[in-house]
């Protein structure tokens, strides 16, 4: 599909299927070289997948529990996989670190978060039943301490930081908005609105920031994501064939190509034959890279 026009502003195209429906709940898409390119998460099932260019096989490794929506490059090798309610550092598919579980319920978990420009790990979690105010926001710093630095959210979810590492965008899905904090050391301080997503258009999910600091978040419930600049103006929209679009990420050699993961929870088995799948599309703009742990 050809770009088209929105509104005599945003450019409008689709994005390709890129897989085969593989997840019930595909989520965390992130690109990192040193891994050899594409990892996202099977989240419910509790299973990191990656994606072989060459081949075009997809590896399961399943870490024994549901998986927030947070894969992570660890500068030392391995990787941070945040679980239900612990952080853990995997090295060659084998577990060999985790906090305690930073909470006792059973049914509040980890939900999505991203590396800071410090090193640190950032997880937000999401309350029992999606309660509103019920989750918390944590950050791991390089030492492995952990803290926890807001509550008062009801999905924590994507959340990425500008290229200077000053600002970070933040969502908390059931607000329709991306936030912006200022970063002061490893505080978040000064939140406010960045952009509303319109009634209609979807709620946000995960996010990317590119390196002109727009962002492009993916819209659950609403069959795109939306790349808004660096003031707010939405600049594009990348279509996509399943309502439920749950993450992005910029990648590829050049890492101008955005991938994107979506869910088919709760769909009947004849509902969207390719949600689940990862889709892709060619950008104009490049990402940044993915921040890594360095603890």
């Amino acid at each position: 599909m050809s770009p088209r026009t929105l509104d005599g502003r945003s450019s409008v195209s689709a994005a390709e299927q890129l897989t085969e429906p593989l997840a019930y709940h595909g989520e965390g898409a992130v690109w990192y070289s040193g891994w050899g390119g594409l990892k996202w998460v099977d989240m419910l099932a509790g299973d990191v997948l990656t994606l072989q260019f060459d081949t075009g096989a997809v590896d399961r490794l399943s870490v024994g529990s549901p998986i927030a929506a947070l894969v992570r490059p660890r500068e030392a090798g391995g990787l941070v996989v945040v679980t239900e309610r612990e952080i853990t550092l995997w090295e060659a598919g084998v577990k060999h670190w985790s906090t305690p579980a930073l909470w006792s319920e059973a049914q509040r978990r980890f939900n999505e978060g991203g590396c800071d420009p410090r090193g640190g790990i950032i997880c937000g979690s999401k309350g029992s039943d999606d309660e509103p105010g019920g989750g918390e926001v944590f950050r791991m710093d390089v030492d492995r301490t952990v803290e926890r630095l807001f509550g008062d959210v009801s999905i924590s979810n994507g959340l990425g930081f500008t290229a200077d590492g000053t600002r970070m965008f933040y969502v908390d899905t059931p607000t329709r908005r991306i936030d912006v904090f200022d970063a002061d050391g490893a505080r978040l301080v000064n939140r406010r609105p960045f952009v509303s997503i319109a009634e209609g258009a979807g709620y946000p999910d995960g996010l990317w920031v590119d390196e002109h600091d727009g962002v492009w978040v993916a819209l659950y419930a609403g069959s795109a994501v939306h790349h808004y600049g660096p003031e707010g103006t939405l600049e594009d929209v990348i279509e996509v064939s399943a309502t439920q679009v749950t993450s992005c990420t910029f990648g590829g050699p050049d890492l101008d190509t955005l991938f994107i993961t979506t869910s088919r929870e709760g769909l009947a088995p004849d509902e969207q034959p390719s949600a689940g799948a990862v889709f892709s599309a060619s950008v104009s703009v490049r990402g940044l890279p993915v921040l890594t742990y360095r603890g």
